[in-house]
């Protein structure tokens, strides 16, 4: 049994032009001398941007497109993603390689990417058996996971020539005002209001960190990518749709928010789509701490990133789940999308109960 990631049957109603595609990627790489009629499946991960494997006998590419249906106006931005992986490369020689950015509509119906398959191993809600990892070796992993993570936080954005991605002034407060009006627009009458939460992330909202930098926006483990020949090493870090530059702080707030500790309660567990339970797995707080370490900073509460990691989640999943409940999408995994905003919901309210700020 392979532990590399696999791509699977394309889902009802995602299926792909293949005559269009093939036809697009012969005349755009001809360097490549692609031959005959491309397989074409889909990875069955991810909830936004759909990923699909295009499989030739001389090469194996990854297309990335739009979801199908309504969608935030500002997401989704497939030539922001196309040019990221392509500059931060230099700094960040994590990102895979992108080859093609295909604006016409008349190809496939929307705009769409073509890059580079990277195989390595994801892990997703639970390390493989296959991998056999100790308590020891897990915890190293998390401490390796970390380390990328610092990583790109550190690495020089205006060198990779990407200063204009992003203008970390006033990073916070756009984040929580962003997605306060993103988290409305989206609403059904079926979720929360998130009415207690959103005062209080205005009230105690920080000043931008002193020192800005890359922010990936969606790191977490089914992000990355281990070596097949040698699995605590990352050698790749995937979905930088949402990536920008702003406070490091908010990002790490971001990754605590999908970090469902072993001590957490039955309902946050049932949230969990990452490993970070696993025996050796850092808590949210030794995760917190060994990141300002590494990174060389003080980090006295994290209550207030961590509260605005859930809200954005909260963000993320109800724009998703809009388009399900207007039957925009048939992907039946979003069907629990309503009952997991308002878990998120109920974990930040108990943060800002036990908060200190």
């Amino acid at each position: 049994m392979t532990l590399t990631d696999q791509a699977t049957q394309i889902r009802q109603g995602e299926e792909l032009n293949s005559q269009a595609i093939d036809a697009y990627l012969k005349q755009h790489l001809p360097a490549m001398n692609l031959s005959g009629a491309p397989e074409i499946s889909q990875f069955p991960g991810g909830a936004s941007n759909l990923t699909y494997l295009i499989k030739y006998p001389e090469h194996e590419f990854v297309l990335r497109r739009p979801p199908f249906g309504r969608r935030a106006k500002s997401a989704h931005d497939m030539g922001r993603e196309f040019r990221i992986l392509n500059q931060l490369n230099d700094g960040f020689p994590y990102c895979p390689k992108a080859y093609l950015h295909c604006t016409d509509d008349s190809v496939i119906g929307d705009e769409f990417y073509v890059m580079q398959r990277v195989k390595g191993i994801i892990l997703r809600s639970d390390l493989p058996s296959e991998m056999n990892f100790s308590a020891e070796q897990t915890r190293a992993l998390c401490h390796s996971f970390i380390d990328k993570l610092v990583e790109l936080h550190n690495v020089d954005y205006k060198a990779c020539g990407l200063g204009d991605l992003g203008n970390p002034e006033g990073y916070v407060k756009r984040q929580i005002e962003g997605w306060i009006d993103r988290y409305e627009k989206a609403i059904t009458p079926d979720v929360p209001q998130w009415g207690s939460v959103k005062t209080w992330l205005r009230e105690k909202m920080p000043a931008d960190h002193a020192k800005p930098g890359i922010v990936h926006n969606d790191y977490r483990f089914d992000n990355v990518l281990l070596d097949p020949a040698d699995p605590m090493n990352i050698i790749g870090v995937l979905d930088w749709e949402l990536t920008t530059i702003g406070d490091p702080l908010m990002d790490l707030g971001n990754t605590l928010a999908y970090w469902i500790e072993a001590g957490d309660p039955q309902p946050m567990q049932m949230m969990r789509r990452q490993p970070s339970n696993a025996p050796g797995m850092l808590t949210r707080a030794e995760f917190a701490a060994y990141y300002a370490e590494k990174a060389g900073i003080e980090l006295p509460c994290i209550d207030f990133y961590y509260c605005y990691g859930l809200f954005r989640l909260a963000g993320i999943v109800q724009q998703i789940y809009y388009r399900y409940y207007h039957g925009q999408t048939q992907d039946k995994r979003f069907a629990q999308f309503s009952m997991m905003n308002k878990l998120l919901e109920q974990v930040a309210l108990n943060v800002i109960k036990q908060s200190q700020l």
